[in-house]
């Protein structure tokens, strides 16, 4: 009798043991075909379609065409002219081509000027010129001048003086002192002093004082020594004591020993 209860419950617990390792079986086959699905529906290589079922398998069948077909009809994506259907496929060619017309008119993108028709051409280039055109009396780049007719040109060469000189006057950009008349190159030359004697006496540190004469160093210096007494007197850390004289000195509060 001990020997057949002995035998009882070790298959007793052979049976929990084996149901216990179905269990396990079963939930990791579960979590496994869950962690598929989800790879089918992002669209991930490691999508195993054996693993689906019927419904699963037409419903990721639907959906990668359709994918493929928003890749194709967009451009955002890789397109498989071969799974789209003659309907689908002509779609997508005529969107393909609208999307080149459109990088050809406006520089967004790639333009393959060979897709286009012939009265597209003839768009393209006048849009490009005109572009050009704009570019030249704005300085901006690409400017293209064998694009411009002659009276284009006259126009450009026109603007590009005036622009030349509003920079040479304002200091704004570079200064092509070739282009200026003698009386723009010394009206020019004379907002660059007093540019230069502003900048000198308000501190600034683009200050030639080279192009001083010697009654405005005398000012500016003048400017400066006063400055110092200013930032001497409220202890500012800019203050030089060595510029100021004996009565600067005696306003000014002592420096603290370290």
């Amino acid at each position: 009798m001990r020997h057949l209860a002995r035998r009882a419950i070790i298959l007793l617990l052979f049976g929990l043991l084996a149901g216990s390792v179905f269990a396990q079986s079963n939930d990791k086959s579960s979590i496994d075909r869950a962690q598929n699905l989800r790879d089918c529906l992002a669209g991930f290589g490691g999508c195993d379609r054996s693993l689906l079922t019927s419904d699963q398998e037409k419903q990721m069948a639907q959906l990668q065409h359709d994918r493929n077909l928003w890749g194709c009809m967009t451009g955002y994506a890789e397109c498989d002219r071969s799974g789209l259907t003659p309907q689908e496929s002509k779609q997508a060619a005529t969107m393909e081509r609208r999307r080149n017309v459109l990088a050809c008119e406006t520089t967004l993108g790639l333009c393959d000027k060979s897709l286009l028709t012939p009265s597209e051409v003839d768009e393209v280039n006048k849009i490009q010129k005109q572009r050009n055109l704009l570019n030249c009396e704005t300085s901006a780049y690409p400017c293209d001048h064998s694009l411009l007719t002659p009276d284009q040109q006259t126009q450009v060469e026109q603007l590009e003086r005036k622009h030349n000189l509003l920079v040479c006057q304002t200091g704004e950009g570079l200064c092509d002192k070739s282009l200026l008349t003698p009386s723009q190159a010394q009206e020019v030359a004379l907002s660059q002093r007093d540019r230069n004697l502003l900048a000198c006496k308000t501190g600034e540190s683009y200050c030639d004082e080279s192009l001083l004469n010697p009654s405005e160093a005398k000012e500016v210096g003048e400017l400066r020594r006063q400055r110092n007494a200013l930032a001497c007197a409220t202890d500012d850390i800019t203050c030089d004591r060595s510029l100021l004289d004996n009565q600067e000195a005696k306003q000014t509060p002592a420096k603290p020993s370290s």
